[in-house]
């Protein structure tokens, strides 16, 4: 089995799309105005409208803004040059600067127009890297 995307419901695809587009670097792929993705190396995060839903048995099924348990995690190579390039961009929606987590992520915790947590980080412990480079040299 293979974790392949995320798919994030919105009422505002187009303003959504375009802040993903813009703090990773990734032109988003607009297949229709109701639905994008962003293709990362690994893995793919899926835009849609609440018009989309329909097609998974209508509105009730998801319901866009409401989400409190999740959180998009990005594996970036520098968190904190990543924090110094969207600063500025971020400022109201940061909820915690680069910080080092006793798991040994250092993290940059922030808010989509949505709601939606995301993560940038970076290793910063030997284990933690060492988690992350193993099967990739």
């Amino acid at each position: 089995m293979n974790l392949v995307s995320i798919r994030i419901i919105t009422s505002s695809t187009e303003s959504l799309v375009e802040f993903y587009e813009q703090i990773t670097e990734i032109s988003a792929i607009r297949y229709t105005p109701d639905f994008a993705e962003l293709k990362t190396q690994n893995t793919t995060l899926a835009i849609g409208s609440t018009k989309t839903l329909q097609f998974f048995g209508g509105e009730s099924v998801a319901q866009p803004a409401e989400n409190r348990t999740a959180i998009i995690e990005f594996l970036v190579n520098d968190v904190d040059k990543e924090f110094e390039r969207l600063k500025d961009f971020l400022s109201s929606k940061i909820v915690q600067e680069p910080t080092v987590m006793p798991w040994g992520n250092k993290s940059l915790l922030f808010r989509d127009p949505d709601g939606n947590l995301v993560n940038f980080f970076t290793p910063a412990t030997k284990e933690s890297i060492e988690k992350f480079t193993a099967g990739n040299e």
